[in-house]
C-alpha cells in the first residue's frame, strides 16, 4: 500500500507536477524511484473500449473486445436503477479483467435539445431520472473495485464548437436543470473521479471554473475525489489547478507539467496547491493498486444475455393499435437494412468492438420460424436517395405477408460525438419506404432504431404499431426479437419528449448559439417541462410507454411529515398498483409535483419519484415512494439557497407527465421568503405586506396618490426610494427612514438593507 503523506515528502516538485498529467493517453503518470506506479483508464459509458497497444492520436482505433451494452438513451427508458446497476457492475467486472482503473462514464448531461449529436450517451431531458439512473450506473461499477468518472461537468449539452463555446445560464437554472444529476451522482455513489466539460460557463472554462470544481463540487456538495479534464480540455494549466481540475488528460508535455512548475518558482501558485491535488491522485492511484485482481474474468455470454435482457426492458412500445402487437400467427415480411444490418451503438469515443452481435433478421427467425419470415432491405444504408427497386421489391413484399415490421432508424453519420444534428427526420428514402408499404398492408410494426428522437409525426397515424428500441447494444437483434414475438412484456417509458416538430422544442431559438455563446434563454423550461408549461401537443408525452398488459392506479394517499422550518419536510404517496390485464408485466409509477402558486415562474409539475413494479395478472401492490424537502422546493437567487414557499402543491400519480389519473392537494407551511422592506422595495410591495400597508397608510395622508388605487397601478413597481424623491406624494426620505425602522423594529428584524442597482 502507498504511504500518501510519506510520499509527498519525498516527491520534487518536478514529480508532482508530472503526476498531475498523464504519461500517455490512457495512463497517469508513474514515478519509478518511489514504486508509484502508473494505472489505467478507458472509455466505457456503455461498454468497455480498451486500447492495449499504442493509441492512436485521438484514441478512437480498433479496442479489445468487451459487450457492448445499451447506451443510455436506451438504458434510462428502462426507469429501472437496479438493471442500470447490474449493468455497471458487468461493465467493472469487464474494466478489472482488462486492468483498467478508471471507467470513463457515464455521461448524465441533461438533453436540452434533441439535436445533440452526443444524446445518445446521456440518460434524459429530466435531472431527477438522470441522477437516479447516473448514481445506479456508477454505484454499480464502483461496487466491482474499479472508478467511474461521471461527465461532462457542466452544462455540455451541445457538440457544436464544443471546445471553446459559452453556455450562458443563470444559476437557477443550472441549479434546478443542469447540476441536480451530477449532485445526485456525486452525493449518494462518491465517483472516484468526476471529468470536467470542454465548455465555458458564463465565460470561463469548466477546466477553470473554481465555482463549479471547488465551491460547488467539493465544498457544498463535500466531494474530495479526483476531477479530470476531458480529453484537451485544458488550456491554462495553472489557472485549471487553481480552480480544482488534479488530472489534465492526454498529457501535453512537456509543457503542462513545466507550466506548473513555473507557476511555482514564480509565486503565482502555492505549492500547497499542487500538493493537494497530488494527494487526491496519490490516493487514486493507491486505491486502485489495492483492488487490482491479475485473475479477474469475466463471462462473455452471460453479460451477453444481461445486454439483451436490458435492451428488452429499455424498449418502449409507443403504440399498438388493433393489438397488432405481439406478432400472432401468420406470415411476417421483415422490410428495412437495419434488421439485416443492425446499429446498435453510437459513433466517437463511446464506440465499442463489441463480443457478438445478435442479428434481428435471424432472431425473428429463429423465434417465429424460417418458413414465416421474409425479407427485404427496402433501402441502402449508404444513400438517402429513394431507390426504386429496393422500394419495389419491399412492397411486393408487403403486399404477399400478413404482417409488415419495418426497421428504420439513424444511420450513423447522422447522429455522433462532434457534430450536432440539424433536423429531426429519419432519411428520405426510409421515409419514402413506410409511405410505400402503409399503402399496401394496414398491419404494419415500425421498428425505431436511433440513439437521439426522431419526429414520426408525419407517419405515425398510418401504421397501427411502433417499437422506440433506441441503440440497444450487441444483443439489440434478440431484445427486438423478444419483445415483438411476445416472449417479453415490453416495459420501457420515455425518458424524453417526442416532439410534434422539431419547433416545439424550448432551446430552439437559442441553439446552438453564435458568436462563441449558447444562451440558455428556456431557463427552467426544458423539455417536458416546457411542453407542458406552453400546452403544446406532442407526439408522445415523457413518461409515456405501453405494455401487453393493463394497469390501474387507485387510492392514492400523501401524509406530510417534518417540517420546511427544521429542513425535514417529507412526504410519504402511497398508492396501490394493479395489474388489470392477462399477462404479467411491469408498470413505471411516476410522481410529480407542481406549486400552485408560486413567486417564480415554475413548470406545472417536475418528476420526483419512480418506482417500477412487477405484477402477475390480477396482482395488486400497495407501493410507497418519499420525497424530501427539495421536491418542493425552488432554487432562489434573492436568497441563494434551496427555498420553499409555503402555500398548496399537487401531488400527481401516473403513467406519463400527460397521464396522471390520482392527484392529491397539500398545504406546506413555510417560513416567508419575502425580504425585509426597505427604500429600494416597490410600493407594491409595501402595499403587499399587511404591516407595510398599516404603517404607510398611518403615515401619508388620505389624499396622497400612494393611496389611489388608480395612480397606484401606474407608479405600483417604482421602489420607495424613488418615490421618496417626488413632490406632492407626502413621502420624503426621513419619513421613509422612519417606516422601515418601524417595520423592523415590529418584525423583530434588522432594518432592510437597500440593495444598489447595477448595470
Amino acid at each position: 500500500m502507498l504511504d500518501v503523506d510519506r510520499l509527498l515528502t519525498q516527491l520534487t516538485l518536478e514529480e508532482k507536477s508530472g503526476l498531475l498529467s498523464g504519461s500517455d493517453f490512457w495512463h497517469t503518470a508513474p514515478v519509478e524511484r518511489l514504486g508509484i506506479p502508473a494505472i489505467m483508464c478507458s472509455d466505457g459509458p456503455h461498454g468497455l473500449r480498451v486500447q492495449l497497444e499504442a493509441a492512436d492520436h485521438v484514441g478512437l482505433a480498433e479496442s479489445v473486445p468487451a459487450t457492448c451494452f445499451p447506451t443510455a438513451s436506451a438504458l434510462a427508458s428502462s426507469w429501472n436503477p437496479d438493471l442500470v446497476h447490474e449493468v455497471g457492475r458487468a461493465l467493472g467486472r469487464e474494466a478489472k479483467k482488462w486492468g483498467v482503473s478508471v471507467l470513463l462514464g457515464p455521461g448524465v448531461n441533461i438533453k436540452r435539445s434533441p439535436l445533440c449529436g452526443r444524446n445518445f450517451e446521456y440518460f434524459s431531458e429530466d435531472p431527477f431520472l438522470s441522477g437516479e439512473m447516473g448514481a445506479a450506473m456508477v454505484n454499480g461499477i464502483q461496487s466491482e473495485g474499479v472508478g467511474a468518472s461521471v461527465k461532462h461537468f457542466a452544462a455540455n449539452n451541445q457538440e457544436s464548437d464544443r471546445l471553446r463555446v459559452s453556455a450562458e445560464i443563470d444559476e437557477r437554472t443550472l441549479r434546478e436543470i443542469y447540476l441536480p444529476a451530477f449532485e445526485r451522482v456525486v452525493t449518494a455513489a462518491d465517483p472516484w473521479t468526476v471529468m470536467c466539460a470542454y465548455n465555458k460557463v458564463n465565460g470561463v472554462h469548466a477546466s477553470e471554473h473554481h465555482w463549479l470544481l471547488s465551491d460547488v463540487l467539493r465544498e457544498e456538495w463535500n466531494w474530495n475525489g479526483v476531477v479530470v479534464s476531458d480529453w484537451g480540455a485544458v488550456h491554462d494549466r495553472a489557472a485549471a489547478l487553481e480552480a480544482g481540475l488534479d488530472w489534465e488528460m492526454p498529457p501535453d508535455l512537456p509543457g503542462s507539467p513545466r507550466a506548473i512548475v513555473d507557476a511555482v518558482n514564480d509565486g503565482t501558485l502555492d505549492e500547497a496547491t499542487v500538493d493537494r491535488s497530488v494527494r487526491r491522485v496519490l490516493s487514486l492511484v493507491m486505491n486502485s493498486i489495492d483492488q487490482t485482481d491479475d485473475s479477474a474474468t469475466f463471462d462473455e455470454e452471460v453479460h451477453h444475455l444481461l445486454a439483451r435482457r436490458a435492451a428488452a426492458e429499455s424498449i418502449v412500445l409507443l403504440k399498438n393499435e388493433k393489438g397488432t402487437l405481439p406478432l400472432g400467427a401468420g406470415t411476417v415480411g421483415v422490410i428495412g437494412e437495419f434488421a439485416r444490418t443492425p446499429r446498435f451503438q453510437g459513433a466517437g469515443s463511446s464506440q465499442v468492438n463489441p463480443t457478438a452481435v445478435d442479428i434481428p433478421l435471424d432472431e425473428l427467425r429463429n423465434h417465429l420460424g424460417q418458413e414465416r419470415v421474409r425479407f427485404a432491405p427496402g433501402y441502402a444504408l449508404s444513400d438517402e436517395t429513394d431507390e426504386a427497386r429496393l422500394v419495389a421489391d419491399a412492397v411486393e413484399l408487403a403486399r404477399a405477408v400478413d404482417t409488415v415490421v419495418c426497421f428504420v432508424g439513424l444511420p450513423g453519420s447522422f447522429e455522433s460525438e462532434g457534430f450536432d444534428r440539424t433536423h429531426l427526420e429519419i432519411p428520405g428514402n426510409q421515409a419514402a419506404l413506410l409511405d410505400a408499404i402503409a399503402d399496401v398492408n394496414t398491419d404494419v410494426v415500425v421498428v425505431l432504431v436511433n440513439g437521439s428522437v426522431v419526429r414520426i409525426s408525419d407517419w405515425i397515424d398510418s401504421v397501427p404499431a411502433v417499437v422506440e428500441c433506441w441503440l440497444g447494444g450487441q444483443a439489440s437483434g434478440g431484445a427486438i426479437s423478444d419483445v415483438l414475438t411476445g416472449a417479453v412484456n415490453p416495459s420501457g417509458r420515455l425518458a424524453e419528449t417526442l416532439p410534434v416538430r422539431l419547433e416545439d422544442n424550448s432551446a430552439f431559438l437559442n441553439f446552438p448559439g453564435d458568436s462563441g455563446r449558447v444562451r440558455y434563454g428556456e431557463g427552467v423550461f426544458v423539455g417536458y417541462r416546457a411542453h407542458d408549461q406552453l400546452r403544446q401537443d406532442v407526439t408522445f408525452p415523457f413518461g409515456h410507454g405501453l405494455s401487453y398488459t393493463t394497469f390501474e392506479l387507485s387510492d392514492l394517499e400523501v401524509e406530510l411529515t417534518g417540517s420546511v422550518q427544521e429542513d425535514d419536510l417529507t412526504a410519504e404517496v402511497a398508492v396501490w398498483v394493479t395489474n388489470t390485464g392477462s399477462v404479467p408485466g411491469s408498470e413505471v409509477i411516476q410522481v410529480y409535483v407542481g406549486d400552485d402558486e408560486s413567486s417564480v415562474a415554475r413548470p406545472p409539475r417536475e418528476l420526483k419519484a419512480f418506482a417500477k413494479a412487477h405484477l402477475d395478472p390480477g396482482a395488486r401492490r400497495r407501493v410507497k415512494l418519499d420525497l424530501g424537502q427539495r421536491a418542493f422546493s425552488f432554487w432562489s437567487e434573492t436568497l441563494e439557497r434551496w427555498a420553499v414557499e409555503a402555500g398548496e402543491f399537487t401531488i400527481s400519480v401516473g403513467h406519463s407527465s400527460r397521464d396522471l389519473p390520482l392527484t392529491e392537494t397539500v398545504h406546506v407551511d413555510a417560513p416567508s421568503l419575502e425580504p425585509p422592506l426597505s427604500g429600494w422595495s416597490t410600493l407594491h410591495e409595501w402595499r403587499a405586506d399587511s404591516l407595510g400597508t398599516r404603517l404607510l397608510d398611518k403615515a401619508v395622508p388620505d389624499t396622497s396618490l400612494l393611496k389611489d388605487e388608480g395612480m397606484i397601478q401606474v407608479i405600483g413597481t417604482m421602489p420607495m426610494a424613488t418615490l421618496a424623491a417626488f413632490p406632492g406624494l407626502g413621502l420624503h426620505h426621513e419619513l421613509l427612514e422612519e417606516l422601515i425602522q418601524s417595520w423592523s423594529k415590529t418584525r423583530g428584524l434588522p432594518p432592510g438593507v437597500e440593495p444598489q442597482p447595477t448595470g
